[in-house]
C-alpha cells in the first residue's frame, strides 16, 4: 500500500525549498463543488459536526465503508464556503497533478516543480480543499497535504478515505450509516422518484425497515435498491436481499464505475487489500454478528499472518468496525463469504469455528459466581452459536454445553428445536445422547408437551444424578410425588458421593418444596435454609433466587406476607440482575400481593408474568400467571370474567398432572358458583376438587377442598366440615391466616346464623376431631393418604430402590 509521510514528504519539502515560483494566473479556474442532483437525506446533524470541525481544524477527514456517502457529505459540508475546489482522486495515480488540474494551473514555462508550483499557488491563499477518494493513493496524497498544509497558513483541506491519512493534526470523523428511521427517509424518497405511484404505508414501513437494516444502512445500496421498487415489489426485493450483489447488479448511469452496483463498491476496497488482509478479511466473515479477538486468532489463523495486526489494519482501512468485538457489514460479510468459496475454505472455515464456540460453551461457568459474566458473553455470542450448531460435527457436544444456558435465559422452544435437530443427525457417544435426550424432555415438558422416556442406563452416575434432580425440579408440582421424592433422594446421595455443593443445594430446595406438598413445613423450612446458605456460598445468583422463593412461600403459608415479599422480591432482583426467565418470580409477588390485598399491583406482577411466559413458551409460568389473574378477579367480585381466566386450564392441568393446580381451579370455580347461589353446580365442583386434592397428597389441598364443600353443603355438614379443615390445617403447622379467610368467614357466619353459636361450635369441634375418618356422605372419597409410587417413573427406570437414607 506504500509508505507513509516520511521520506517522501521530505523530498516533497526540499521541492518547496528550491526555490521561488509565480503565482499561476489560471488559479481562478479549477474544479468547483458539484450541484447535487437530490437531498441529502438523514445526515443535518452530520454536516453540522463536519462544519464545525472546519471551523476548527485545517485537515479533516472523513471516513468510512463504500457507498456510506462520504463524498456526498463532503460536497454538502463544503457548499457554503466561499472559496473551495474538489480534487476528485479515485482515477488518478498522481494527487499532485489531481490538486493541479482541480486549481487550473497552467504549465506557462515556469521551472518549479509541480509541488513546488502548488505551495506558490496556494500560500497566500484561503481556500478549503476536498480531497476525495485519497484510499488508493493514500500515502502520497498524505505527504502531499502534509507538505502543502505546512506551507500554506490559509488552507484547509477536507478528505474523505477509507481509511485516516494519519498526519498531523488530522481530525477523523468516521461516517456511520443511516440510522433505521434515516433509512427509511432515503429509501422512499428514491423509490418515489423511481416510481411516482410508490407510496409507503405502514406496513411498507416495516419492510422498508428491514430492507434498511439488511443493507446496512448503507446510502449507495438503498439508493440502488430503491430503483428496483417498481419491477419487484417490496417484499419480493426484501427476500431477495440473500443475494444482493445480482439483485442490486444494475449500474446507475452516470455515476463512476465502482459504484455502479453494491459488488464494485466492495470490489474497489477488496482491491486495494495485501493478501494478508484478504485472508483474514474472508475468514472473518465466516462469523456471524461479529466476533471477539480471541475468536479471530483461532479461526482465522493462517501461517505467516499476524491476525492481531492484520485486523487493526482491517479496521483502519473501515471495513472491520473496531473492538473489543470485531464486525463486519452485512455487506462486506457476504462479499467474504464469497471470496472464502473462492478460496476453497469454506468447509474448513465452518469446522474452526464450530470447534471454538462448542469449546467456549464448555469452557463457560454458569453456575457460581461467573455465573452473570458467561451468560452475558453467550447472549454476545447467540448468532456465532446459531451457526454453530449448523455443524453435525459439533451440534451434540454443543446443545449439551448449552442446555443450562438456554433453561436460564427461558429459551425453551429454541432449545427444544436445536436439541432436536441434534439428535436426528445420529452422531454422537451413547452418554452424550443420553444427555441430550435429558435436556430434550426438560425443555419439552417446560413448554407444556408430552416427553419421551429418557435412555437412563446410558448415562454415568453424574448424569443420572442431574437427569433424576433436574426432571423433578422441573415436574414437583406434577405427577406422583412419591417418585419425585425417591428420585431427589437418589440425587442428593449421588451429589454427596460426588462432592458436588451445587447438585447438594439444587436437591435440597426441590426437596424442600416436596415438603410443603406433604405438609412438612419444618422439614421445608429445614431444606430451604441450608440450601440459600449452600448456594450463598457458591455465590450462584440463580440458586440463592430458587431457594429464597422456596423461604418466600413458606412465609407466605405462615402469614408472613412481609418477610414473604421480602425473600421474593430480593429474589427477583437477582435474577433480574442476571437476565434470567423471570414470570414465575412476578407471578409468585403477584401472589403475596393479592394476599395482601393489594389488587392493582397483584394484576400487574401476574399480567407482566402471563407475557413473558408466553414469549417464552414457558406453560407451567402461564398458567400460574393466568391463575393468579383469576383469583383476584373472584376476590374483587368479577365472577365471570374469573370463571373465563381458570376454566380453560383445568384441560391442560389434568394432562399434565397436575393435581393440586387441578384442586385449586375446581374449588376456585366451585366458590364462584356458591357465591351466585348456584350451590348444586358448587356443590358438584367441590367433590371433584375434593378427588384431586386427596390424589395430590397435600393436606392443605385437602383442607381447601373441604372448606369449598361446606359452602355448597347444609349448615350442620358445614360446620363439621369447617372444623375438619381446620384441624388439617393445624396438623401441619398452617392456619389459615387472617388474609385468606374471606370464604371460610363468610360460609361460618352462615351456619352460625342458622345454627346458633353453641350448636355450630359442637359441630365445629366434632368435626376437628374427626379429622377426616367420619366424613359426611355428602361427597366420595377418602381422608387425606399418600399415593404410592407403582411401575416406571418419567425417567423409564424402576423405582425399587428405596429412597436413601441422609447422611
Amino acid at each position: 500500500m506504500g509508505e507513509r509521510p516520511g521520506e517522501t514528504g521530505r523530498a516533497l519539502l526540499s521541492t518547496v525549498a528550491g526555490g521561488p515560483a509565480t503565482q499561476d494566473p489560471g488559479f481562478e479556474s479549477g474544479v468547483r463543488l458539484p450541484v447535487p442532483m437530490t437531498e441529502l437525506i438523514g445526515r443535518d446533524e452530520a454536516v453540522a459536526e463536519v462544519r464545525a470541525l472546519l471551523g476548527s481544524s485545517r485537515l479533516v477527514t472523513l471516513t468510512g465503508p463504500g457507498g456510506v456517502g462520504k463524498t456526498r457529505l463532503a460536497v454538502e459540508s463544503a457548499a457554503e464556503v466561499e472559496e473551495v475546489r474538489l480534487v476528485e482522486l479515485a482515477a488518478t495515480g498522481d494527487p499532485v497533478q489531481a490538486v493541479i488540474e482541480a486549481l487550473g494551473l497552467r504549465d506557462d514555462g515556469v521551472s518549479a516543480g509541480p509541488v513546488e508550483r502548488l505551495v506558490t499557488a496556494l500560500r497566500d491563499r484561503r481556500l478549503l480543499l476536498v480531497m476525495d477518494n485519497c484510499e488508493h493513493v493514500i500515502d502520497r496524497a498524505a505527504d502531499l497535504v502534509s507538505t502543502l498544509l505546512n506551507a500554506a497558513r490559509g488552507l484547509r483541506v477536507l478528505a474523505t478515505s477509507r481509511e485516516a491519512l494519519a498526519v498531523p493534526g488530522e481530525r477523523v470523523w468516521p461516517v456511520p450509516p443511516l440510522e433505521t428511521e434515516q433509512g427509511v427517509r432515503l429509501f422512499a424518497a428514491r423509490a418515489v422518484a423511481a416510481d411516482p405511484g410508490f407510496a409507503l404505508d405502514e406496513g411498507d414501513a416495516k419492510t422498508v425497515a428491514t430492507i434498511v437494516e439488511r443493507l446496512d444502512g448503507l446510502p449507495l445500496a438503498l439508493e440502488l435498491a430503491a430503483t428496483k421498487v417498481r419491477a419487484l415489489g417490496l417484499r419480493e426485493l426484501a427476500v431477495r436481499l440473500d443475494d444482493r450483489f445480482r439483485v442490486l447488479g444494475a449500474g446507475r448511469r452516470g455515476a463512476p464505475g465502482r459504484q455502479q452496483t453494491l459488488r464494485a463498491v466492495i470490489d474497489w476496497s477488496w482491491e486495494l487489500l495485501s493478501e494478508a488482509e484478504r485472508v483474514v478479511l474472508r475468514r472473518l466473515a465466516v462469523h456471524a454478528d461479529g466476533c471477539l479477538l480471541e475468536a479471530a486468532e483461532q479461526v482465522c489463523a493462517e501461517r505467516g499472518v499476524d491476525v492481531v495486526a492484520t485486523i487493526a489494519q482491517l479496521v483502519d482501512r473501515s471495513l472491520v468496525s473496531p473492538g473489543p468485538r470485531y464486525r463486519l457489514l452485512e455487506t462486506v460479510r457476504a462479499y467474504g463469504l464469497e471470496r472464502l468459496a473462492e478460496a476453497g475454505e469454506s468447509d474448513v472455515l465452518r469446522e474452526r469455528h464450530a470447534a471454538y464456540y462448542t469449546d467456549l460453551a464448555e469452557r463457560a461457568r454458569l453456575r457460581g459466581p461467573e455465573q452473570g459474566e458467561w451468560l452475558r458473553r453467550l447472549d454476545a455470542e447467540g448468532a456465532n452459536l446459531r451457526v454453530a450448531l449448523e455443524s453435525e460435527t459439533h451440534a451434540l457436544r454443543l446443545v449439551n454445553a448449552l442446555g443450562w444456558y438456554w433453561y436460564l435465559r427461558g429459551r425453551r422452544g429454541e432449545a427444544s428445536a436445536a436439541i432436536a435437530r441434534a439428535l436426528a443427525s445420529g452422531t454422537g457417544e451413547p452418554k452424550e445422547r443420553a444427555l441430550a435426550a435429558v435436556w430434550h424432555a426438560v425443555m419439552t415438558l417446560s413448554t407444556g408437551d408430552e416427553a419421551e422416556a429418557v435412555p437412563y442406563e446410558e448415562l454415568d452416575e453424574a448424569g443420572q444424578a442431574f437427569a433424576d434432580w433436574f426432571m423433578s425440579y422441573v415436574r414437583w408440582v406434577y405427577g406422583d410425588y412419591m417418585v419425585h421424592g425417591v428420585r431427589v433422594e437418589r440425587a442428593l446421595a449421588a451429589f454427596r458421593r460426588r462432592g458436588d455443593r451445587w447438585g447438594v443445594a439444587a436437591a435440597l430446595c426441590v426437596r424442600a418444596r416436596l415438603a410443603l406438598i406433604h405438609g412438612d413445613l419444618a422439614a421445608m423450612r429445614e431444606d430451604g435454609e441450608r440450601s440459600l446458605a449452600l448456594f450463598d456460598e457458591l455465590g450462584d445468583g440463580w440458586g440463592r433466587s430458587e431457594a429464597m422463593d422456596t423461604l418466600g412461600l413458606l412465609a407466605e403459608i405462615r402469614g408472613d406476607y412481609g418477610e414473604s415479599a421480602r425473600l421474593r422480591g430480593e429474589g427477583l432482583r437477582l435474577a433480574e440482575e442476571l437476565g434470567l426467565e423471570i414470570s414465575f418470580s412476578l407471578s409468585v409477588l403477584g401472589r403475596t400481593a393479592l394476599l395482601m390485598g393489594e389488587h392493582a399491583l397483584a394484576d400487574e406482577y401476574h399480567e407482566r408474568a402471563r407475557r413473558l411466559a408466553v414469549e417464552h413458551s414457558y406453560k407451567s409460568a402461564e398458567e400460574h400467571a393466568v391463575v393468579g389473574l383469576g383469583l383476584s378477579a373472584r376476590r374483587q367480585g368479577r365472577l365471570d370474567e374469573a370463571e373465563a381466566l381458570l376454566r380453560p386450564w383445568l384441560t391442560w392441568l389434568r394432562q399434565v398432572d397436575g393435581q393440586p393446580g387441578v384442586a385449586l381451579i375446581l374449588a376456585e370455580l366451585g366458590f364462584a358458583a356458591e357465591q351466585r347461589g348456584d350451590l348444586r353446580a358448587a356443590l358438584a365442583l367441590h367433590r371433584e376438587g375434593y378427588e384431586s386434592a386427596s390424589a395430590s397428597g397435600d393436606p392443605r389441598a385437602v383442607a381447601l377442598a373441604l372448606e369449598g364443600l361446606a359452602g355448597a353443603l347444609p349448615a350442620r355438614d358445614a360446620a363439621r366440615l369447617l372444623g375438619t379443615a381446620t384441624a388439617i390445617r393445624r396438623s401441619v403447622g398452617a392456619p389459615l391466616p387472617r388474609a385468606e379467610r374471606g370464604d371460610v368467614d363468610r360460609i361460618a357466619a352462615r351456619a352460625r346464623a342458622e345454627l346458633g353459636e353453641r350448636e355450630y361450635d359442637r359441630l365445629h369441634a366434632s368435626g376437628e376431631g374427626e379429622l377426616g375418618e367420619h366424613l359426611p356422605r355428602a361427597f366420595r372419597g377418602g381422608p387425606c393418604q399418600q399415593p404410592a409410587a407403582e411401575g416406571l417413573d418419567p425417567l423409564g427406570h424402576a423405582d425399587q430402590p428405596e429412597a436413601p437414607a441422609e447422611p
